[in-house]
């Protein structure tokens, strides 16, 4: 057959299609930034949780809550605190702006709570381990007080300064089952003395015994443990220590023991700590 001469040519497109193992995009990149972000978010809130107090959260809170009218100041303050901020201790609030008192935020801050500075914290480290390290060289500069030396340990403490007195198995401290001091601890008491007259903090003493192998009708562990307290601060006291540095005497029983074995000679101690300045404060 004859082909016609006014025919349209046929035109064949071919569409060339891209297998599915190529690459997908940046949808993937989009994912990854939200997930970030949502991070980001995360942890500025556990910041902010941390770093805040309980009237600046009210104040985040108020912010974002949607019940405040808003002005042309924000019902929150100029920011998210209610007009301060983390660290702000005396900007007040504004009480036209949705704020929940006009008193200023307290901070948690040692300076605006009257605690210690870092550096006073520093410096006062320094001193405790200073009359640590006294106390054991002193202790431990003849035959005799190496054998003081026996019943001595010290640590460092949130409380301060902790000097233990203790029984050894073949020497105590105190007469079996009384209050009533030997001889060494008169001198133990004269060492401790001396060296607390290094410093003005205050004292707390606490006593400490070792549980009975049987169980008693009437425990006497509470009466014994705080009457060896009373008279360890008695003994400091009639050495030369200031009796108003003294904060607390305590007696814990054999509630504490220092070794695995609460029938342990050790357990039988008197615990004297040279407090940090600010422990204590308010009564504590």
């Amino acid at each position: 057959m004859a082909r016609q001469g006014n025919a349209a040519p046929v035109v064949i497109k071919r569409k060339k299609v891209m297998g599915g193992g190529g690459h997908h995009g940046g949808a993937w990149k989009v994912a990854y930034a939200d997930f970030v972000t949502a991070m980001m978010a995360f942890f500025l809130l556990m910041w902010l949780l941390n770093a805040t107090t309980e009237k600046q959260r009210k104040g985040i809170a108020d912010y974002f809550n949607p019940m405040i009218p808003l002005n042309r100041v924000s019902g929150g303050g100029e920011g998210v605190f209610g007009g301060t901020d983390v660290m702000s201790q005396e900007t007040p609030a504004r009480t036209e702006t949705g704020a929940t008192t006009p008193n200023p935020i307290q901070s948690t801050s040692p300076a605006a709570t009257g605690g210690p500075t870092p550096g006073e914290i520093a410096a006062e480290e320094a001193i405790l381990r200073d009359i640590e390290q006294r106390l054991l060289a002193h202790s431990g500069e003849s035959m005799i007080s190496d054998r003081l030396q026996r019943h001595v340990v010290t640590r460092l403490s949130d409380e301060g300064l902790v000097i233990e007195l203790f029984d050894t198995e073949d020497e105590a401290l105190f007469t079996a089952d009384t209050a009533e001091p030997r001889a060494i601890l008169y001198d133990l008491s004269a060492l401790l003395a001396e060296v607390m007259a290094l410093a003005t903090n205050r004292v707390a003493v606490s006593g400490h015994v070792r549980a009975y192998p049987i169980t008693l009708k009437e425990n006497p562990s509470w009466d014994l443990s705080s009457a060896r307290g009373h008279s360890l601060r008695g003994l400091m006291v009639q050495a030369g220590l200031d009796a108003a540095r003294l904060h607390r005497v305590s007696g814990f029983a054999d509630r504490r023991p220092a070794t695995a074995d609460p029938t342990a000679a050790r357990n039988n101690r008197i615990e004297v700590t040279l407090l940090r300045r600010h422990v204590g404060i308010g009564g504590n």
